[in-house]
Parts: C-alpha cells; sequence; structure tokens
C-alpha cells in the first residue's frame, strides 16, 4: 500500500472495526493479522455472522460435542459458543484496548434478539453476558428499540459497556444519547468511576439506502433518479450533528467533567449494497472525529486498496443532508416510515439468524 489509507482514516478520528467473527479468524490469527496490517482496532458481531460462521467448517465440532455430552439445552450451547469467540478475540484486542485506555479494542456481543421487545429480559440476558465474557473490552450489544432504552440506561448504570443496535432514526438516536446519559448519572450516584463505561450507537447507513432507493426505483422519475444513493449518508451525517448537539448540553457537560466519555457514532452496515455505488461510498462520505466505522474484511481491503480520503466529510453538510429528506417528502417518501419498517426488518432478520444459529446448533448437537 503506497498510501496509508486506513491509517489516515484513524488519524482522522475513525476507528476501524472488522464487522465479522468466527472461530478460524481466532485460530488462525486472521484477526491478529488484521490488527497489525490493516489498522483494526475493534470487533462487532452478530446473529447473522455467528449463524454463518456455525454453518461453515468444523472449527465449532470439539466444543459441540463436549455441550452435548454434558447435556445442555441449546440456548445455553449458543451463549457458550458465542462467548468462547468473543472472549478470545477480547484477548486478542486488549493491547490495543490498554493502549488507547479503553477507547478501542472493543468486542461486541449481542443479546438474544427475541428479547428486544423485553426490557427485563434484556437486562438479565445483558448481565448474564457481561458475566460469561468477564473482560473489561467488551460491549454488550441492546437494540435501540422501544423497549430497549430502559435496558441500555439499566446496562449502563450497572458499569456495562453498551453498544446499542439498530439505530435508524434521529429520534432514536437522541432517545438512545439521552438513555446513556441517564444511566450514567445512575451510575455516579451508585459510586461508579463513569470514566471507565464506554458506548457507542450504531446508526444503520445502507440498508436507508436499500429501503428508500427501491422506493425511488418504483416512481423511476427523473427527480427521483437523482436522489439514488443519498438518503444514508444524509442520515447518517445528521445523526452526527445530534451527537455534536448532546455533546454541548449543560447535562452532558456536567457528566464530562465528572470523567464521562462519549457516546461515539458508528457507522454500521457500510458494505455498498447497489453496485452502482463506489465500494467504499460509506466510509469516504462519512469521515469525522469521535466515530467509528464497522466493515466487512472486504469493505476493509477496498478502502485501503483505492479509498481516496477528502478529510472530514461530515461538518458542513447539515443543510445539504436536510434538503435530501425535504426532497424525499415531496416524492412522497416519508421518513418516518421509512426508519419503522427499518427497524420492525432489523428485529426481524436478527431473530431469524438467531434460529438458524439455534437450528445449527441443534443439528450438531444431533438433538
Amino acid at each position: 500500500m503506497s498510501v496509508d489509507v486506513l491509517g489516515e482514516l484513524s488519524e482522522a478520528g475513525v476507528s476501524v472495526w472488522l464487522d465479522d467473527i468466527s472461530r478460524d479468524r481466532l485460530r488462525t490469527g486472521n484477526l491478529q493479522e488484521l490488527s497489525d496490517d490493516y489498522h483494526v482496532v475493534g470487533v462487532t458481531s452478530n446473529p447473522t455472522i455467528f449463524a454463518h460462521a456455525l454453518s461453515n467448517g468444523n472449527a465449532y465440532d470439539g466444543q459441540v460435542a463436549d455441550l452435548k455430552t454434558r447435556g445442555v439445552t441449546v440456548e445455553e450451547a449458543s451463549r457458550a459458543i458465542t462467548t468462547y469467540d468473543v472472549r478470545w478475540a477480547c484477548d486478542v484486542l486488549r493491547p490495543v484496548y490498554d493502549r488507547t485506555d479503553g477507547l478501542d479494542g472493543r468486542v461486541s456481543l449481542e443479546v438474544d434478539p427475541r428479547l428486544a421487545k423485553n426490557t427485563a429480559a434484556t437486562i438479565a440476558e445483558a448481565r448474564a453476558l457481561w458475566w460469561m465474557v468477564d473482560r473489561p473490552n467488551l460491549f454488550i450489544k441492546i437494540p435501540a428499540t422501544i423497549e430497549g432504552l430502559p435496558a441500555i440506561t439499566q446496562a449502563i448504570a450497572e458499569g456495562i459497556s453498551v453498544n446499542v443496535t439498530l439505530i435508524f432514526s434521529l429520534e432514536r438516536h437522541g432517545a438512545v444519547l439521552d438513555a446513556y446519559m441517564a444511566g450514567l448519572e445512575l451510575a455516579a450516584a451508585a459510586g461508579h468511576d463513569i470514566s471507565k463505561i464506554r458506548s457507542v450507537a450504531s446508526f444503520f447507513v445502507s440498508r436507508v439506502d436499500t429501503e428508500v432507493d427501491g422506493r425511488l426505483d418504483k416512481l423511476g422519475t427523473s427527480e427521483a433518479k437523482a436522489l439514488r444513493g443519498k438518503a444514508a449518508i444524509a442520515n447518517a451525517r445528521l445523526a452526527y450533528e445530534l451527537f455534536e448537539q448532546k455533546c454541548a448540553s449543560e447535562r452532558w457537560q456536567a457528566l464530562a467533567s465528572s470523567g464521562a466519555n462519549v457516546q461515539r457514532p458508528l457507522w454500521a452496515s457500510t458494505s455498498v449494497k447497489d453496485p452502482a455505488f463506489p465500494d467504499t461510498m460509506y466510509v469516504v462520505e462519512l469521515v469525522a472525529a469521535d466515530t467509528v466505522n464497522t466493515m466487512p474484511e472486504a469493505t476493509i481491503k477496498a478502502t485501503a486498496d483505492h479509498g481516496e480520503l477528502r478529510g472530514d466529510t461530515i461538518h458542513g453538510t447539515y443543510d445539504a443532508s436536510r434538503k435530501v429528506f425535504a426532497e424525499l417528502e415531496k416524492l412522497g417518501i416519508g421518513y418516518d416510515d421509512v426508519v419503522q419498517v427499518l427497524e420492525d426488518e432489523g428485529v426481524a432478520k436478527f431473530e431469524a439468524s438467531w434460529n438458524e444459529l439455534l437450528d445449527t446448533i441443534k443439528t450438531n448437537m444431533g438433538l
């Protein structure tokens, strides 16, 4: 690499995280190589990733056989398998965690997505996973459903670091930021060292374009075609504006003076789904300090190979971003409807992947 694009991205304040995990990545040293050679300083996982990992190869056969011999349930087996991988990844990235004083070196593990509408069960599962992994550089992923918001607050209040996932709307992002602050206030009141608590807010990107562009294609007008590929980036940029506004509030400033860390925006779902767009679009167009971009390996390597950074590509774009949604509204594409459809689909997709994961484990255990 003649130009270290990922190094420049990191210097610009964007942490590069890998959106994938598997036992093979860990035992072959691939994760360490990506950390060493491609500036990868974090890992995110989700039910779809784990379902894929278990369905390919034989890396899990030994552990599955042991779990079968012990007679554990399929649900407990899923926890044992996923926490094993995440614990291992946490250990691989522990030097990054130590070097960055807890900012990076993080590995995310999601609560059972079937609990997305159940606050109490989500809290209980978050506690269990935090205890099982037992690593300070863990993030527990909690979905940003209405029912997930109080679970986020409670987890943070107990000193559990949280990756809030499945955020699509600006309104919900604001509620997530508020839930984080409420949790920090409770944690401080309970005597926790809030400087040790971290959080990211995973704002999904490419899925917004997939949904909006599908609606634009049905309209087929020149006005509609001109808006293709613009909604997702505009949405993410406005999410960053909201993050800045919350950070400027008196409430946040009071927490910051007590050592609190900002809840960084994390750009999720950053692989480009439409081949008509550049494959690094959701990386180079979302560059600003205090952010994370979690990418599949293919996107990481594409960015390293031919990504063209232009410095900060978020500040100065807010008015233009609002104009995108005003123009979409004129065409009858309502923002609130789009983001609600995406949240519902997101929860359903992760539920389906979780059930696929459980079915795979059940088959491998011969049950």
